[in-house]
């Protein structure tokens, strides 16, 4: 036992030796790390007199390799002169617009479209930076828009929509902390590329209804909005690093006045429904069938500019203003969808259809196919959600009332939709 206690001494004896050893070891180096504070602090202070602090800009310019997270953007500035072109082709005509990119594309890309689908198109792009295609699968949605960049001489940006979208970073991107670089979305670089052309910029949003629309593009709506193209900035950071692309306005990039979106839609289960709020700000159009190939001759692209493409537009207002006679029939058949459906056409519809239609007009089209065109997919479509009964009763009185205001062989596509509605009530 005795030896036992001994042992049991001697070790406790070691035990308070290492400890006293490691507390006098912890005091030295307590006292040696006040030292190296109070020289780093004396070493900040001289930094920042000869200007060179860690804090401010040049602080953060340290955080990441030269203080670059755009570097895809930088990039664009350095070789900027390289989008902005000058080549442009000035002699040519919305009718000539629409009839040769139809030519050029059952000749260079073998994709058939009716001459109205195609005018319909140009139109429709005067009326609103956001289309959307919408129809079965298969009847060259996507084609059409991919095929109007190539015929452009500046190649269409397709971006398939993904499931999860829900905001505005799905888009533009967002900044890494771990890496300290911005994630620079392909749509981000087309935006920085477009500020710096006048082309015009075409983004095909595929599959656009695969998550909410008015989710992800909800502040793209609300910017498209402002009358000013030059106010139209959209959220990138929220800061100001030194090496910062050229064109961000305090973290902002302009939505460039150039750029058009369109968007293809499938109606089917997979899909979301599209908001009215989405609907009402953009140009609809439906492709339902595939046209019959037919021989088209050999044609040129044509490279146009934006500031050309509205000019023509404008053109066309002044020029095809929509007849007296039509305007005096709208009004009639606004007042009887009010008392008919309790649904108007509201200021913007009227605005929209006051553009549609002359340009459709320059496009090389008629007056009564413009206004029977976008009546049902800009008004009538609102009866989709009112009682299915009630549609169904009132459908054939509305069909003969069109007859009567516009003529026995006119506005066909406004009646087949009012059929169809009763059909399917």
């Amino acid at each position: 036992m005795s030896s036992g206690w001994a042992i049991l001494v001697y070790a406790a004896i070691i035990l308070v030796l290492v400890i006293g050893l490691i507390v006098a070891f912890m005091i030295s180096d307590s006292n040696g790390g006040k030292t190296d504070k109070k020289n780093d602090v004396a070493h900040s202070v001289e930094a920042i007199k000869d200007g060179r602090g860690s804090s401010g800009e040049e602080g953060k310019k340290d955080a990441t390799e030269e203080g670059n997270r755009f570097p895809t953007l930088t990039g664009i500035d350095a070789e900027s002169r390289k989008y902005m072109r000058d080549d442009y082709d000035d002699n040519i005509t919305l009718k000539e617009m629409c009839e040769s990119f139809r030519n050029f594309a059952a000749y260079k890309q073998k994709l058939y479209y009716d001459i109205q689908d195609i005018r319909r198109f140009i139109a429709g792009l005067s009326v609103s930076h956001i289309m959307i295609l919408q129809g079965m699968s298969g009847t060259g949605k996507t084609s059409l828009a991919y095929a109007f960049g190539e015929y452009l001489e500046n190649p269409s940006t397709v971006i398939p929509v993904q499931p999860m979208w829900k905001e505005r970073t799905d888009l533009l991107g967002y900044y890494n902390e771990f890496t300290k670089r911005f994630n620079e979305t392909l749509l981000l670089q087309v935006m920085y590329k477009a500020n710096y052309s006048k082309d015009i910029y075409v983004t095909v949003l595929d599959e656009m209804n695969i998550a909410r629309v008015e989710y992800y593009f909800a502040e793209f709506l609300s910017m498209l909005e402002i009358p000013d193209p030059k106010k139209r900035y959209l959220g990138v950071v929220t800061d100001k690093w030194q090496n910062d692309p050229k064109q961000f306005n305090e973290g902002n990039i302009r939505l460039p006045d150039n750029m058009w979106f369109i968007g293809t839609a499938n109606n089917d289960d997979s899909t979301f429904a599209i908001s009215d709020k989405v609907y009402d700000r953009a140009m609809v159009m439906n492709l339902d069938s595939k046209a019959e190939p037919f021989t088209a001759p050999r044609v040129k692209r044509t490279h146009i500019s934006a500031e050309k493409f509205k000019e023509l537009t404008q053109s066309a207002l002044r020029e095809y203003k929509m007849t007296k006679r039509n305007a005096r029939r709208l009004d009639k058949l606004d007042k009887y969808m009010i008392e008919t459906f309790h649904t108007t056409f509201g200021n913007r519809i009227m605005k929209q259809i006051r553009t549609y239609i002359p340009v459709y007009v320059g496009c090389g089209g008629e007056e009564l196919e413009a206004l029977d065109d976008i009546l049902a997919k800009k008004v009538l479509r609102k009866l989709e959600m009112q009682n299915p009964v009630y549609i169904k009763n009132a459908a054939e009185g509305f069909c003969m009332y069109l007859d009567e205001l516009f003529g026995a062989d006119s506005m066909p596509q406004c009646k087949a939709f009012m059929r169809r509605l009763a059909k399917n009530a």
